[in-house]
C-alpha cells in the first residue's frame, strides 16, 4: 500500500532508514517514530516507494 501524500512517504523513508541502521532511532519524531514502532521493514518499503510527483503535500483525513 503506497503512501497517499509526500509527508507520509517522507516519514516512512525516515523510519525505514532507522530500521536499517542508517540513522538513529532517537532522531525520529512524530509519524516516523510511530511507523518505526508499528511497521515491519517490508511494510515501510512498500509505503515509501513510488513517485512523489502528483501526490499532495499532506493527506486529508476523511
Amino acid at each position: 500500500m503506497p503512501a497517499k501524500s509526500k509527508a507520509q512517504q517522507k516519514a516512512a523513508g525516515a523510519a525505514l532508514a532507522a530500521k536499517r541502521g542508517e540513522t538513529k532511532k532517537s532522531d525520529l519524531k512524530g509519524a516516523a517514530k510511530s511507523m518505526y514502532e508499528s511497521m515491519s521493514e517490508q511494510q515501510l518499503e512498500e509505503f515509501a516507494e513510488g513517485a512523489r510527483k502528483g501526490k499532495p503535500k499532506h493527506s486529508s483525513e476523511s
